[in-house]
């Protein structure tokens, strides 16, 4: 029987923000409608997707062959769930007529015996789900059952609810440990997470012991991926990766409650680890849990780049080692930051703990939005913290690593990923819990939230990426006594806070990070808070070789690097002396008010020309001294193509 972690309900958060509000309106005026052509193969020179044609053969409604990844249908469902979150945020009569039409489509291709999967429908029939390990079908679910709770609580409209619950009880059919079922589970974990939200939707607890089936039958042995294969005759959909016997790369060599270390594809694990807290949360499962904050431990603390990227390898996507973290070599992909927030997301549910938003305003100002390019129209699928263009297409180690972003993919899985999470971050900014309002990201709106059985709204109006300062009016339908918890960023050393007229300053947090406002809270009430933002000099952990005595600046929640356009070619030659001092200006075009930094610096030069010599033993090198610019890390790559780096070397001499 579940076991809920007491929470209470909100209602709803509409963002205005002078930052966040711009990237909305990208998704829904640029982002959404592009993807939506994008589906339909009208973006000349991009990738071809053929997604929603896949679905229209499916559906009987055209003719052909069924076209691109095995995972494709998953696209239109991302796309659906980020539509869903934009209608639910402001209603778009437009939008939603071509939501409806697109449902109709999906739910024409859905079999009778409620499976739905174009890939097997069309191309491969009769072989449903005998490659877990590989195909995906069990991802493109998940996936589609999001955009139909998700459209289901924007609406009120049950097509496509339905037609995913339908889906999900076939599936129960056909999973699980009675005789005649198959003892299976997802190559890539996804659907896990999903059967939690249409547990939500729906209430019927089928859904939730489905979803810790999966993540409990998730490494047990005989291995499910070695037998389903040899059933099969040993066939390999993808046989450049070794997804069937590398047991790592799903997260399937050991059960879920004794994992321990972040290995593998990051993607599918940090979905997982999102589906475990689900679960931990939903049943009280201690295993559960404990292996959640190992793992999270383990990912922040070892195996997480500055800017809040995981996944250092582009072979398999994947964790490497403890503190093996090569800026020009990363991975980082967007969707696995996505990822990481989501699994914040959840702990935060189960530990009002600061540390989870701290990690999860990283990933989002960083890694998450470095993704798209600022008109909203290319995209990163890969986010490294330094490129040198000269090697880019010729050093075959770096072919993952882009200087520019790409229009589309023909694995398009980022774009709609970023989509979908920007059309939702209202519900990412506030946490209300145990009769406490817990603010995990100063993002500007209206919160609207029943407490104690009250309703209370609250009015953010946030210049927190500019000037560190948000404000909150308080308006409970009739005044009542909560706790107003203001999260102190792990970046900030001072905040003062102002309530009723009274000020205080604060060094630090409570043991949870968080400065707790608790009184009786009349209508029109005011709360101001200003924390200090220094510039940081941050430095990584001495293990970590590929940035040891090199430095990265970092100014509240934005991590900076150096492009070339601003410094000129040969950014390894630069050097931060320091003691140094730093200016803080404002930068045309730079959105939201984002400050730029700027700082003396030394770039070595040899004494003389080298001419041809590869190497010689008389060279001596002098210091010139340069001015150096830093841009927000998210902005790079949105000025032509050139070198660029987070890390920059640390002047020894004092």
């Amino acid at each position: 029987m579940s076991q809920s972690v007491a929470t209470h309900e909100v209602r709803k958060n509409q963002i205005q923000d002078p930052f966040w509000s711009e990237y909305i309106r990208l998704v829904r005026e640029v982002m959404v409608p592009y993807q939506w052509e994008a589906l339909n193969d009208r973006i000349p020179g991009a990738e071809p997707s053929h997604a929603i044609h896949n679905f229209k053969i499916a559906a009987g409604l055209e003719q052909g062959e069924f076209y691109g990844m095995v995972f494709q249908d998953s696209d239109v469902a991302k796309w659906l769930e980020a539509a869903a979150y934009l209608i639910e945020e402001k209603r778009d009569p437009v939008l939603e007529k071509v939501v409806d039409g697109v449902i109709d489509i999906i739910v024409k291709a859905q079999r009778e015996d409620g499976y739905l999967n174009t890939y097997f429908t069309l191309k491969e029939p009769g072989r449903e789900w005998s490659n877990l390990a590989e195909c995906h079908e069990l991802y493109c679910a998940g996936h589609m059952i999001e955009a139909g709770t998700a459209y289901y609580k924007a609406t009120g409209k049950r097509k496509l609810l339905d037609a995913v619950s339908r889906f999900a009880d076939y599936i129960d059919t056909v999973f699980g440990q009675e005789p005649g079922k198959l003892k299976g589970y997802d190559g890539h974990q996804e659907i896990e997470l999903a059967l939690v939200k249409l547990y939500h939707a729906t209430g019927n607890e089928k859904y939730l012991n489905l979803s810790r089936y999966f993540l409990d039958q998730r490494g047990e042995k005989p291995h499910y991926f070695e037998q389903e294969w040899e059933k099969r005759g040993r066939g390999l959909h993808f046989p450049q990766l070794s997804m069937v016997h590398d047991h790592q790369y799903s997260q399937s060599h050991l059960p879920v409650r004794e994992q321990g270390k972040a290995e593998g594809h990051a993607v599918r694990l940090v979905y997982m680890c999102t589906a475990m807290a689900d679960i931990a949360a939903e049943t009280g499962d201690a295993g559960m849990l404990a292996a959640c904050c190992e793992l999270w431990d383990n990912i922040v603390n070892k195996r997480m780049y500055i800017t809040g990227g995981i996944g250092s390898m582009e072979q398999g996507e994947s964790f490497t080692a403890d503190y093996d973290l090569p800026g020009d070599l990363a991975y980082a992909e967007t969707c696995a930051s996505v990822g990481l927030i989501f699994f914040a997301k959840r702990m935060l549910r189960l530990h009002q703990d600061s540390k989870y938003a701290d990690v999860m305003e990283r990933a989002l100002y960083n890694t998450v939005i470095s993704g798209m390019s600022l008109d909203g129209t290319k995209f990163f699928y890969v986010n490294p913290l330094e490129v040198y263009p000269e090697v880019l297409g010729k050093n075959k180690n770096y072919n993952h690593v882009k200087a520019e972003r790409q229009g589309w993919f023909s694995c398009a899985c980022c774009p709609p990923n970023v989509s979908r999470l920007l059309a939702s971050l209202g519900q990412y900014v506030y946490t209300v819990q145990d009769a406490s309002i817990y603010v995990q990201l100063y993002i500007g709106g209206q919160l609207e939230a029943v407490i104690n059985g009250a309703s209370v709204r609250i009015e953010q109006q946030s210049l927190y990426i500019s000037e560190g300062k948000s404000r909150f009016i308080i308006t409970p339908e009739q005044t009542s006594e909560f706790t107003l918890a203001l999260r102190m960023p792990e970046w900030c050393d001072q905040a003062e806070v102002t309530v009723d007229g009274g000020n205080k300053t604060y060094f630090a947090g409570d043991k949870n990070g968080y400065i707790e406002l608790t009184r009786e809270w009349k209508p029109g009430e005011e709360v101001e808070i200003s924390f200090s933002m220094p510039v940081q000099i941050m430095k990584s952990h001495p293990q970590v070789r590929q940035t040891f005595s090199k430095v990265a600046l970092q100014r509240g929640p934005f991590v900076y690097c150096m492009e070339q356009v601003d410094n000129g070619k040969g950014l390894y030659q630069l050097q931060l002396p320091r003691k140094t001092e730093f200016t803080i200006s404002e930068q045309m075009g730079s959105p939201g008010g984002v400050k730029v930094i700027r700082a003396a610096g030394q770039r070595m030069k040899p004494t003389e020309e080298w001419a041809d010599e590869l190497y010689r033993s008389d060279s001596l090198w002098s210091m010139e001294q340069v001015s150096l610019k830093f841009i927000p890390y998210f902005t790079w790559a949105n000025r032509g193509v050139g070198e660029m780096t987070v890390w920059i070397q640390e002047a020894t001499d004092e």
